[in-house]
């Protein structure tokens, strides 16, 4: 089961992700922060598998927030979601380290399709032998 932290500051979208969420077997919501520095504050101390990262949020935003835990926790795999994808923070979410970054209007469509596929990429990542 693979166990995912919720991150944004409306607790009516955190709601509504894990409202759908909930719904799959293979996924666990294990806790929801309302702002970047509660979320790498969680991803410490409960090593989620999966981190669904709100960008613009207060005190600190999903970008900062996703270089924090990409650099201490690599194995996390961050799947941001913002209300305007064609944005030049999308860009800058991507290059913090999250996987894919997907319109809020479509998360709760595409969330779990994406959360599984990186999930799937990520291992194969982690198996592929090395040429030395």
């Amino acid at each position: 089961m693979v166990q995912v932290l919720l991150v944004d500051d409306h607790a009516m979208v955190r709601q509504g992700l894990r409202s759908v969420l909930e719904t799959y077997d293979d996924l666990h919501i294990i806790a929801e922060a309302r702002d970047g520095a509660e979320a790498v504050k969680l991803v410490g101390d409960l090593r989620p598998r999966v981190v669904v990262m709100d960008i613009n949020m207060p005190r600190m935003n999903g970008i900062d927030a996703t270089t924090h835990i990409k650099t201490h926790w690599p194995e996390t795999t961050v799947i941001g979601i913002s209300v305007n994808t064609g944005d030049h923070n999308s860009d800058l979410m991507k290059r913090a380290g999250a996987a894919i970054v997907l319109p809020k209007d479509s998360a709760v469509d595409q969330l779990h399709d994406a959360i599984v596929q990186e999930i799937d990429v990520s291992a194969d990542n982690l198996t592929q032998p090395t040429d030395h």
